[in-house]
């Protein structure tokens, strides 16, 4: 079966092809700076025009037809209440997809775009919907409620709905399967541009750090994560901010780059190596973050197995990972610094022999997951 997955951002669009069962893509892409200043992909419109003349010029051509595609798995971020597991596009569907533009307007337009283009691309495939926030379904009241006046649950949808759940999903899969253990206590930890922990027990999420929108918790590439309520009210008060001014200081402004001067991992470590002192601070606000959230975590889960490192700067950023599990101890978490330093863009187990939890980094693979689900959800049809 030729999956093809669409993962749209903003202003990008990554795309991979798979013939499924098999793991490895038959073809992937990236189209990049979409609706930018200067850019010439104007619309996600254009971009998977750009994807299907990709797959299907040239003598190296992927597909003959649209006809030999037949599902595209499309990642949309907000599923909302309504969706905890990939469902087949219909019009209904569609429909709640736009309810939820306000809760996610950077990504639910473009993905609703992604999947009406799709449509239109290969009438004879079916569209899937994976969403972000469906992993996080599993959680207890008791964590994704605010302790806030019930109305703005039930008449606002006012609540902790999580992100990063497909990354979350699959390397908590993998690392179940590598430990053998499906009843497994896990912290997954999600480090890129975007940010965030999930609490995972048996395969479930149970808590995480992102909540109602994806700016709470971790520090962020420019995100803030957490921060005082009060700090918006007093900038409001005492220096006539805007709710757009708030929004792009604590979305845009913050994070990483706001302490540090970028919002590129790989920059602040060329600052550090400048001594810039700035850099210093935010690797040390960044690092102190997740190890609040591994301790929030293990007591939330009542155990630990192990912990996942993932995504961008999860995988690629030793130093973050030595300094993270630096002086958790009391958790018997003990890294090997040998170890740490040889991850080659597959499983890795980095912690010594004495550490009671092992310290794990697993490359996320959100594409593939998007076609596992597609291809299982079409069998059992």
């Amino acid at each position: 079966m030729n999956i093809l997955v669409i993962n749209s951002g903003s202003s990008s669009l990554k795309y991979q092809l798979f013939s499924m069962p098999s793991k490895t893509p038959v073809r992937s892409g990236l189209v990049e700076r979409i609706g930018e200043k200067g850019s010439e992909v104007k619309d996600h419109s254009i971009a998977l025009k750009q994807v299907l003349a990709a797959l299907s010029n040239g003598a190296e051509a992927a597909i003959k037809s649209t006809d030999d595609i037949h599902a595209v798995g499309h990642r949309v971020v907000h599923g909302g209440e309504l969706f905890s597991a990939a469902v087949i596009i219909n019009e209904a569907v569609k429909t709640q997809i736009k309810k939820l533009f306000s809760l996610a307007p950077l990504h639910n337009p473009a993905n609703y775009t992604c999947i009406e283009v799709a449509e239109e691309t290969f009438p004879n495939a079916r569209q899937i919907a994976v969403f972000d926030t469906a992993f996080h379904q599993t959680i207890p009241e008791q964590a994704y409620r605010y302790a806030i006046p019930e109305s703005y649950y039930k008449e606002h949808g006012i609540r902790v709905y999580g992100f990063h759940g497909t990354s979350h999903k699959y390397v908590s899969e993998q690392a179940m399967l590598w430990l053998d253990k499906p009843d497994a206590k896990l912290i997954t930890i999600h480090l890129g541009n975007g940010c965030s922990m999930t609490a995972v027990n048996a395969g479930k999420s149970v808590d995480t750090t992102m909540g109602f929108g994806p700016l709470s918790g971790l520090m962020m590439g420019t995100r803030s994560g957490d921060i005082d309520p009060s700090v918006v009210f007093h900038l409001m008060e005492h220096s006539g901010y805007t709710l757009s001014q708030l929004s792009n200081l604590l979305n845009k402004q913050s994070g990483l780059l706001g302490v540090g001067g970028t919002g590129d991992m790989r920059d602040i470590r060329k600052k550090v190596e400048q001594g810039d002192e700035a850099a210093q601070l935010a690797i040390k606000l960044y690092a102190y973050r997740i190890k609040k959230f591994i301790g929030a975590y293990a007591a939330v889960l009542n155990g630990l197995d192990a912990i996942v490192f993932t995504a961008g700067v999860g995988e690629n950023d030793v130093a973050m990972r030595a300094e993270v599990c630096r002086e958790l101890n009391y958790l018997n978490i003990v890294l090997d610094e040998e170890k740490n330093g040889q991850y080659k863009k597959e499983l890795l187990a980095i912690h010594k022999e004495s550490s009671a939890v092992q310290i794990l980094v697993i490359p996320t693979n959100e594409e593939y997951e998007i076609a596992h689900q597609t291809y299982h959800m079409l069998r059992e049809k």
